[in-house]
């Protein structure tokens, strides 16, 4: 809060500041390709946030704040998703996606300090690590192209949670929230963070999934568009819906310092590390300005929800054995109300076995199919293990879809 931002009015970027150059796709470090698409998807939340605001509020002088600083990310944001490729393919940007999903909540769990939210990032790890299986072998299949050559071997690809067991009754998808009075700020960070990478991630599959012209490749992605989905709901419900509009604010602008910060203090990459620093600086004004606006309509301290100094940063690294670990632990989970259970626990009359007989019905699920295919096609699925074989037992058979 003590930091100096650039002035709103010197912020606004011409055509040519935000048509960047975009990273290499042969070249680029993956983990720089991942910082790209999670900060794409933490300035779409934040303009979405802000808009939703704007179309609550009655206040005209405020709404014009709440228009500078959204046009603002809306330039950052084009800024920020630009640095993508247009020579990758859609299935090679899904594979990004699905590591930024991996890699991202694997380390936030390992850092979250409340054990709910852990609970809740351990559950969905594991699904959107089978979702990464998925596209690695439906993108082997339909292109030829070796995943590996997106992911390199800093993740692994190999069964998670089977994509055919993840779908859940929308009562199941929702979790206990937080207390806004008594959270750490971690944790009302990471639970931002989390919402924006998988609603963008939502959105992506939504709008992309129909470009196919295979039917298999639209059926996948219409499957695990649908498990994002529950991923959103799942993760938007842990935030306290007390939290005020300005409170939130606040929380939005001052995650954006946070995360721009984290991936500048990790980036390889020069030029991109220029964009983020350049961002940082606009959104250190931008949580000025929603510092003023908390005062002055709640007479709210922005010092007494904010800490003196950044939280442990968030970093894209490697999580192999944190992965494993989940995964040999906690494979056989599902939900049931706000609570995780083994699956063999729950009363054959329970809502989960009656809503998979429904979205599985007539023996054809797109997840299992693509595999199948695979298989079928190359004699076994695709898997990049590189710490040794699969941690549960059952999923090691590479001539059967794991189900």
């Amino acid at each position: 809060l003590e930091e100096k931002g650039t002035p709103i009015d010197k912020q606004f970027r011409n055509w040519q500041e935000m048509n960047v150059m975009p990273i290499d796709k042969e070249s680029a470090d993956p983990y720089t390709r991942t910082r790209v698409i999670l900060m794409n998807g933490i300035e779409i939340e934040g303009q979405i946030f802000n808009r939703q605001f704007s179309r609550h509020c009655n206040d005209h002088e405020l709404k014009k704040q709440l228009a500078a600083t959204r046009r603002i990310e809306q330039q950052q944001q084009k800024h920020v998703n630009w640095l993508l490729s247009g020579e990758e393919s859609t299935l090679e940007v899904t594979l990004g996606y699905e590591q930024v999903a991996v890699d991202l909540t694997a380390y936030l769990a390992r850092t979250e300090p409340d054990p709910n939210v852990k609970a809740a990032l351990d559950f969905a790890l594991l699904e959107d690590f089978d979702h990464l299986y998925r596209y690695a072998n439906l993108m082997e299949m339909l292109e030829n192209k070796r995943p590996e050559k997106i992911v390199g071997d800093l993740t692994e690809i190999m069964p998670g949670r089977p994509t055919i067991s993840e779908h859940i009754h929308p009562f199941d998808t929702l979790r206990m929230h937080y207390d806004r009075n008594t959270a750490d700020i971690l944790t009302k960070l990471h639970v931002l963070t989390i919402v924006s990478g998988e609603q963008q991630t939502m959105n992506y599959y939504m709008n992309v999934g129909p470009s196919f012209i295979e039917h298999i490749a639209r059926g996948l992605y219409l499957e695990i568009a649908q498990i994002e989905e529950q991923h959103v709901s799942h993760y938007e419900s842990l935030a306290d819906p007390n939290e005020s509009w300005f409170e939130r604010l606040l929380l939005h602008e001052y995650n954006e310092c946070y995360m721009y910060y984290s991936c500048l203090t990790s980036e390889s990459d020069q030029r991109v590390r220029a964009v983020w620093q350049r961002n940082l600086e606009d959104e250190v004004e931008h949580l000025r300005i929603a510092a003023d606006l908390l005062m002055k309509n709640e007479g709210r301290d922005a010092r007494e929800l904010l800490p003196d100094e950044l939280p442990q940063l968030t970093i894209f690294q490697s999580n192999k054995a944190y992965v494993r670990q989940v995964l040999a632990s906690q494979i056989d989970l599902t939900a049931d109300e706000t609570e995780y259970v083994p699956v063999s626990e729950l009363p054959k009359d329970a809502r989960f076995f009656r809503f998979q007989k429904m979205v599985n019905a007539d023996g054809y699920v797109p997840s299992q199919a693509v595999i199948e295919e695979h298989i079928q096609n190359k004699g076994r699925d695709y898997r990049l293990e590189t710490e040794g074989s699969h941690p549960v037992e059952r999923l090691r058979d590479r001539n059967a879809a794991a189900a």
